[in-house]
């Protein structure tokens, strides 16, 4: 139940999006940009709903902080959800802990099947999404496999990248691109989440939430790794380990999943991706 909440997604014109958004447009009166009111206009003129929320100056910031936050309980009430119980986020957890106890017990992670592995990119995926993707044609190329994976999207579906890499400039314009690429080809909406922090928020709904997203898991090899005080990993580990438990309770969940691994080279390996997505979805 509920809704899935899309932020930093490019404003496109109306042809983009389905029947299935409201649009919030916050706008600092006095300071606007008259591109995104025209893009806005546009948008309404389609028939699409839009809140408009002015806000005579940045101050009023702490306000709209309080008012949506002040909605999702109310919201919460009437839905029949404790928006305060987060029960997917620690079952991720736990699925996290489980895997660093295995790592400290062996030296190692138990290992991992790759479904398909190309021009530095390796796809892994549960034995689910495996024959699912397997049904939906599989083939010799990324894209696809990408192809097979994004045609899972229907209508009133969302599209979310959950990238355990470095949120820097370089990193978010590739995962732009790529997100731009699946709105505009399947109008969905979609969501990016920068891992392991996404966990604590949006990482609730893709696990508890309406099973109606389809997720790409990014994750990528570190060329300097920090090592923990006491431990015989790192926080590479770590951070590989989150990811994996989050995946695994995303299938558990049946969700519609697939994980590519791009390696240390995260620029190179993102632009590869970026590629075989937008040639999976032309």
């Amino acid at each position: 139940r509920g809704l899935i909440p899309v932020d930093c997604e490019p404003l496109g014109p109306p042809e983009a999006y389905g029947d299935d958004r409201v649009f919030a447009y916050v706008r600092l009166d006095g300071a606007s940009s008259p591109t995104q009111d025209e893009a806005v206009e546009r948008l309404e003129q389609a028939g699409q709903p839009v809140l408009r929320i002015a806000l005579p100056d940045a101050y009023h910031l702490g306000q709209e902080f309080f008012r949506w936050e002040m909605a999702i309980a109310v919201a919460g009430s009437v839905l029949g959800v404790d928006p305060f119980d987060q029960p997917d986020v620690e079952a991720s957890k736990a699925r996290t802990r489980e895997l660093t106890a295995i790592l400290e017990q062996n030296g190692a992670p138990p290992p991992e099947e790759p479904l398909f592995s190309a021009d530095g990119v390796t796809l892994f995926a549960d034995p689910w999404n495996a024959r699912e993707l397997a049904a939906a044609g599989g083939g010799n190329r990324l894209a696809d496999h990408l192809k097979a994976h994004f045609a899972r999207l229907g209508r009133g579906d969302y599209a979310a990248l959950l990238a355990f890499v470095a949120r820097n400039g370089e990193n978010a314009a590739a995962l732009q691109e790529i997100r731009r690429s699946i709105r505009d080809a399947r109008r969905v909406a979609t969501c990016l989440g920068f891992g392991p922090r996404f966990l604590h928020s949006t990482g609730q709904a893709y696990k508890g939430g309406p099973n109606t997203g389809v997720f790409l898991q990014i994750t990528c090899g570190d060329a300097v790794d920090v090592p923990i005080p006491g431990k015989s990993y790192g926080f590479s580990a770590v951070k590989a380990a989150q990811a994996r438990g989050d995946f695994e309770v995303l299938a558990d969940r049946k969700r519609r999943a697939l994980r590519a691994h791009v390696g240390a080279d995260v620029g190179a390996g993102l632009a590869v991706l970026a590629a075989a997505v937008a040639q999976a979805l032309a």
